[in-house]
C-alpha cells in the first residue's frame, strides 16, 4: 500500500459527507447526472457511518485516519456485498434483497477509511457489454446519452466519468471493468487472478472473474488496487504473490499485435498513433503474433456459460430471491422462480451452459475449450518471454448506440475477443484513455504478466504524457470549493 499522505486528486473528496454545505452541493451534482445517466441503483451517502472500524499502523495511528482514501467516498457494483446494501446483481431475481456481510476487497477500503456511497447499475448478473441487460435500470454513457455505457460494470464507469465518485468497483469476468472503462474515457484495472478477493461478489464464472477498479486517475487506482490486494481466508483462489520486478534494462518494451483482424477506423486510427506515440516516449515497440486468438471468444463462452450453469443453479426461489405467489409443488415453484426472476441473456447463458456439460458433449466442447485456455496462456508466456507489457485494442468499436441501433447481442459477444484473452490467461490488463474521436472516448489496454500490476500502471503513466484525461461536457469540479 502506499506511503503517500494525500493524492493530490483526491482532495476534493476529503471529508465531503462530513460537511453539509459541500455535502449538499455534491448530491444535487448527483442527482442532475443520474437524471442523464442512470448509473447508481442505489445512491445513500447518509450510509456514511457504515464504514469499518480502521486499522491501526504500526506506528498506533489511525491508517483510516491518514491515509490517501481517508474519508473518500466510493461506488461498488451491485454484485458485490456490502452490508446494508441491496445486492441485486441488477436482476429480477434479486430486486430488494439486502446484503448481510460486506465483501473482503471492501472491507478493506472501508478499513482504510473510504466510504460507500452508494451500488451501481450493471448487467443482469454480469452478463452482457452494454448495461442493456439490467433488469432494473438503463444506463447512459456520459459522453453521449444515446449510447451505452459499455458492460457489464457500465454503471461504475459512468459514474466515474461523470465525476459522480473519484473511483468505483466492478468485476471483471471477460472485460467488464475494461471495456465500460473504455467507452466512458476513464482507467479500468482487471488484476491478476487471486491478487484480490473474490469473497462477496456473486458468482458467474469462477474461474475468470475478480474485483477491480475503475478511477479517472491512475494514482487512485493504484493505491486502490493496492489496499484491496492479498490473501482472503474466505477466499481459497487469493494468493499473496509479489511482482518478480523484472523487465527489460533500459525500460519498458512494449509488444503489439500483428494479427489484429477488423477494427473500426477510429479503433485502429488511435491503435496505430499510440504505436507511434510510445516509440516517441523512448520504449521499444516490437510486433508479437498470438495464434489462439481467433478461438479464444468460443473458448471463453464455453467455460463462462457451463460455470455460470453450475453457479446460478443456487437461485431456485426456495432459501432467498424471487418467488412466485402460487406453485403446486417445489418444482413448479423452482420453474416459475427462474422464469419470472431471469432474464433472456442469462437465460440463454444458463441454457447453452448446461447443454456443453451434458454427458456426452463435455469432451466435444467444455473439455476442448479447456485446452484452448491452456494454449492461449501458452502464447502469452512466450509473448512475454520477449515483451513486458503488450498493447491491444479493448473492443472494435467505440461506445455504439442503444437499441437496435447499436450491436446484436451476438456481435457484442464476438468483439469480446480482446479482453476475455486476459481472463483466459489469469494475467492483469490496464483500460486507458488513448483518445477523443468524434466526441467519443476511444479506450485501449496493456496487458502484463501474473502480478505484474506495476508495469501495467508505468506503461499508462506514460500515454498520459501524450493524452492526458479528457472529461464529458457537463463534468464539473465546482461543486467541491
Amino acid at each position: 500500500m502506499s506511503t503517500i499522505a494525500e493524492i493530490e486528486s483526491l482532495k476534493r473528496w476529503k471529508g465531503i459527507l462530513d460537511d453539509t454545505p459541500r455535502r449538499e452541493r455534491y448530491t444535487s451534482y448527483v442527482a442532475e447526472w443520474e437524471k442523464r445517466i442512470g448509473a447508481f441503483l442505489e445512491f445513500s451517502p447518509e450510509r456514511s457511518e457504515q464504514s469499518a472500524s480502521p486499522e491501526e499502523s504500526d506506528d498506533g495511528s489511525s491508517t483510516a485516519k491518514s491515509g490517501p482514501l481517508a474519508a473518500v467516498p466510493f461506488a461498488v457494483k451491485d454484485n458485490i456485498a456490502v452490508a446494508g446494501y441491496h445486492l441485486t446483481c441488477g436482476s429480477r431475481m434479486l430486486e430488494g434483497m439486502s446484503s448481510p456481510y460486506t465483501a473482503t476487497a471492501v472491507a478493506r477500503l472501508q478499513a482504510a477509511g473510504a466510504v460507500v456511497v452508494g451500488k451501481t447499475n450493471l448487467d443482469e448478473f454480469g452478463m452482457g457489454s452494454s448495461t442493456e441487460n439490467s433488469a432494473l435500470k438503463r444506463t447512459s454513457n456520459p459522453w453521449d446519452t444515446d449510447r451505452v455505457p459499455g458492460g457489464s460494470s457500465g454503471g461504475s464507469a459512468a459514474a466515474v466519468a461523470a465525476g459522480l465518485v473519484p473511483f468505483a468497483l466492478g468485476s471483471d469476468t471477460g472485460g467488464s471493468i475494461r471495456q465500460p472503462a473504455a467507452f466512458c474515457g476513464v482507467y479500468g484495472l482487471k488484476p491478476t487472478y487471486g491478487a484480490v478477493s473474490r469473497y462477496g461478489l456473486v458468482a458467474y464464472a469462477s474461474s475468470l472473474e475478480g474485483i477491480g477498479v475503475v478511477s479517472g486517475d491512475l494514482e487512485v487506482a493504484n493505491e486502490v488496487f493496492s489496499t484491496m490486494r492479498g490473501i482472503d481466508p474466505l477466499d481459497h483462489s487469493s494468493v499473496e504473490a509479489e511482482p518478480s520486478g523484472a523487465s527489460s534494462p533500459g525500460g519498458l518494451t512494449v509488444g503489439i499485435l500483428s494479427n489484429l483482424g477488423e477494427l473500426a477506423p477510429e479503433i485502429e486510427g488511435t491503435y496505430r498513433a499510440a504505436i507511434d506515440g510510445l516509440g516517441k516516449l523512448g520504449m521499444r515497440v516490437t510486433e508479437i503474433e498470438l495464434p489462439t486468438l481467433e478461438y479464444v471468444v468460443p473458448s471463453y463462452y464455453t467455460i463462462a456459460m457451463a460455470e455460470a450453469s453450475a453457479n446460478l443453479a443456487r437461485f431456485n426461489g426456495i432459501r432467498y430471491g424471487h418467488r412466485p405467489e402460487w406453485a403446486e409443488n417445489p418444482e413448479e415453484l423452482m420453474r416459475k422462480a427462474r422464469h419470472e426472476g431471469f432474464g433472456p441473456e442469462v437465460k440463454l447463458r444458463i441454457l447453452l451452459g448446461t447443454y456443453v456439460l451434458r454427458s456426452g458433449f463435455q469432451d466435444q466442447f467444455y473439455v476442448r475449450a479447456q485446452k484452448v485456455r491452456t494454449a492461449i496462456r501458452e502464447d502469452f508466456d512466450r509473448a512475454f518471454a520477449r515483451v513486458d507489457t503488450i498493447l491491444m485494442p479493448v473492443f472494435p468499436t467505440n461506445a455504439f448506440k442503444h437499441g437496435a441501433a447499436g450491436l446484436t447481442p451476438f456481435q457484442q459477444k464476438l468483439a469480446d475477443k480482446f479482453t476475455v484473452t486476459a481472463n483466459l490467461a489469469g494475467i492483469p490488463a490496464l483500460s486507458f484513455p488513448a483518445g477523443v474521436d468524434s466526441g467519443i472516448p476511444v479506450g485501449l489496454q496493456f496487458l502484463a504478466p501474473a502480478f505484474e500490476e506495476q508495469r501495467l500502471f508505468a506503461a499508462a503513466g506514460r500515454y498520459a504524457e501524450l493524452f492526458p484525461l479528457q472529461h464529458p461536457e457537463g463534468f464539473s469540479a465546482d461543486w467541491s470549493s
